[in-house]
């Protein structure tokens, strides 16, 4: 680390990277505090192109939660259940490993695929990347349509869960780097709500074939997956690429180009000095990644915020959220009927669309922390955990069956 002194008397701190390129770190200081004190009302005025593509690449997430979703509807679907269950009293049922099967497909290629994502990612950037994911999706629709067995329609799932895997990282990647910092975290949520308005339409989509008998109940469900990367690649050829990757593949006029176009034309920001912010925030990174290896999230205050990160996520999966997937056949072994599980199936995915949209008042403008509101969330949802499981000992009660149902909505 240097220090320098220029004629103007003010000090600079400056780092050197491996390349030998000056990391200006008052610079990259005095930028950040520029974002900072940025407003949500004009930044959104300054960026409207690159809000409207961040929320564009989130269709990639939606088609992430509409097969999530969708799978674990069929298993409540009489005529899935016909076509590939087994005979049990008056109906059909899908086999209990072969449900677990089914719904773990999904999340064992999202597993793989974000895994995966980091390499193609830095080669080909983010657009390429996501084209090639759209049409993988597209061909694994196909393995899904025309599944004559579960063993292939569990291939499909998994093969698929890939791309969705692509998905999941892209679109937050995208976001957090075409959008200046006072709407980042707007962004960045809003990829929580593509997600649940995937889940929003595989249930609307589920409870309007329900009562269809025929093999259409569950194929036409696949069949609107080729929807979503048709649009995406219509709208790909004219999305920026994203300036912090151009910057680190050193195209830094394309980066430049790349934020003209996403900030407006009548109220543009500084480009020179937003490209500045790009280039000194990728030369720290560059140092950081010289001087740190991944065994350090693991070492001191490192791993106290390793463990937090893990933690956040964990709870999430642990405190029931799986259960809404099986929200469907979970309200028919209750004792619903088909379409009442169903629709209440649709009813707690709309819940989910609310409780988003909730969330970013609740950060944004009631300044409660995120602990705070974190904990309370995981508070409630445990009473409710305890309220359904007590509610269950009554049998044969048509009230208890109900309440059950609405704390599973809530």
């Amino acid at each position: 680390m240097e220090k320098h002194e220029e004629a103007t008397g003010v000090r600079q701190e400056v780092s050197r990277d491996e390349k030998g390129d000056n990391v200006h770190i008052d610079v990259t200081r005095d930028i950040t505090r520029a974002e900072h004190e940025l407003g949500f009302r004009q930044a959104l005025r300054q960026y409207p192109t690159a809000t409207f593509w961040a929320m564009f690449f989130s269709i990639a997430v939606i088609m992430s939660g509409y097969d999530g979703q969708i799978i674990f509807s069929f298993y409540a679907l009489p005529a899935f259940q016909k076509r590939y269950g087994n005979p049990i009293g008056d109906g059909y049922e899908i086999p209990a490993p072969w449900q677990t099967a089914l719904g773990m497909g999904n999340p064992i290629g999202q597993v793989l695929g974000a895994l995966a994502s980091g390499y193609p990612m830095e080669r080909f950037g983010r657009r390429w990347t996501l084209a090639v994911c759209c049409v993988w999706s597209v061909g694994f629709v196909f393995v899904q349509f025309f599944a004559t067995s579960l063993s292939m329609l569990c291939a499909g799932e998994i093969l698929g869960g890939l791309a969705y895997g692509f998905y999941v990282v892209i679109a937050p990647t995208y976001a957090s780097e075409i959008c200046p910092l006072a709407l980042r975290g707007l962004l960045t949520a809003f990829i929580n709500l593509a997600f649940v308005i995937g889940q929003f339409i595989a249930q609307g989509v589920a409870a309007g074939l329900e009562g269809r008998e025929d093999q259409w109940a569950y194929k036409a469900p696949f069949a609107l997956q080729w929807l979503w990367p048709v649009i995406i690649l219509i709208g790909l050829p004219f999305a920026p690429e994203s300036p912090y990757w151009l910057v680190r593949q050193g195209r830094k006029e394309d980066a430049r180009k790349a934020l003209e176009k996403l900030s407006s034309s009548k109220n543009a920001p500084d480009i020179d000095q937003v490209l500045l912010g790009v280039e000194q925030t990728d030369l720290l990174e560059q140092e950081f990644e010289a001087t740190t290896n991944y065994w350090d999230l693991f070492k001191g205050v490192n791993r106290v915020r390793t463990e937090i990160t893990i933690m956040v996520y964990l709870i999430q999966v642990i405190a029931g959220n799986p259960l809404i997937g099986y929200a469907n056949y979970f309200f028919e072994q209750a004792g619903l009927n088909a379409a009442d599980s169903f629709d209440m199936g649709v009813g707690n995915t709309a819940l989910g669309f609310v409780g988003t949209i909730t969330s970013w008042f609740l950060l944004n403008y009631f300044k409660l922390g995120r602990r705070t509101i974190y904990n309370t969330g995981m508070w409630v949802m445990t009473l409710l955990l305890f309220i359904i499981g007590f509610l269950s000992i009554p049998t044969n009660n048509k009230g208890a069956i109900w309440a059950m149902a609405s704390c599973m909505d809530v």
